[in-house]
């Protein structure tokens, strides 16, 4: 297929590195074409690993439409004043356009409202060449259908027991439920020369397969702790170096497939 409209939802347990991954895709693809970033996390820690002061986010908008009097225009037609609302949502940076989705602060149920709130993204994000997915830990948003109809999904884990359970988990429920992924990847990451021959050897007893690894780089948590967004990585640290390594697969593999 072509990228036009080509989306990737990232996925696994906390602390795994997803939102590190998802920033550093975003830059590799932001420079093939037009690039849209959903932070679909309710911490929010894609802005400021991207380096975008985020003032509005989608969950606060939808609070508002939700609460809307009765009797307003905004009430009588939910999806338009969505759709005019996201234009105001979505922050523009110099590569890539993001949209932060996060949370909820009332009580009650949303289910209509995030059927619309999916719809205005999926047309949203069909007009950029890429669209990138840094999604909440666990599996919610695979139980609860938010995430559907991704070209690639990239499931995170690190070389543990925990991490490989809970990406089979994942890997095994994206299959179960109805939500249409072009396909499945999953991606090991902080692996070390000792810790890749285990990770691969429990990968193997659970049933799960490794598609590629993520060494371990000191220079990740040293820009965290100097509070340096992550899309300023040095492109020649041995993350920067993997994930673009990994970025080339998946333009040679899966959108050529």
């Amino acid at each position: 297929m072509s990228g036009l409209g080509f989306t990737v939802a990232v996925s696994g347990k906390g602390g795994v590195g997803k939102t590190m991954l998802s920033t550093l895709m975003i830059r590799y693809f932001a420079k093939k074409g037009s690039t849209l970033a959903i932070d679909a996390d309710p911490d929010s820690n894609l802005p400021w690993a991207l380096g975008v002061p985020v003032v509005k986010d989608v969950g606060h908008t939808r609070e508002m439409i939700a609460q809307a009097p009765a009797r307003s225009a905004v009430a009588g037609d939910k999806a338009s004043a969505f759709e005019n609302a996201l234009h105001e949502v979505v922050q523009e940076a110099d590569d890539f356009d993001i949209v932060v989705m996060g949370r909820s602060e009332g009580a009650g149920c949303y289910c209509a409202i995030n059927h619309i709130l999916r719809d205005v993204i999926d047309a949203r994000a069909a007009n950029y060449d890429y669209t990138f997915i840094d999604t909440e830990a666990g599996l919610e948003h695979l139980s609860r259908r938010t995430t559907r109809d991704v070209d690639l999904m990239v499931v995170v884990t690190e070389p543990t027991l925990n991490g490989i359970l809970t990406a089979k988990r994942v890997h095994d429920l994206a299959k179960e439920i109805d939500i249409g992924f072009g396909r499945i990847m999953v991606l090991a990451n902080k692996v070390t020369d000792e810790t890749r021959p285990m990770a691969e050897k429990l990968a193997r007893e659970y049933g799960l397969k490794i598609d590629f690894f993520v060494p371990f780089d000191p220079a990740v948590g040293l820009q965290d702790a100097m509070g340096k967004p992550m899309y300023q990585l040095a492109e020649d640290s041995p993350a920067s170096k993997a994930v673009t390594e990994f970025c080339e697969i998946i333009q040679s593999t899966v959108l050529t497939a």
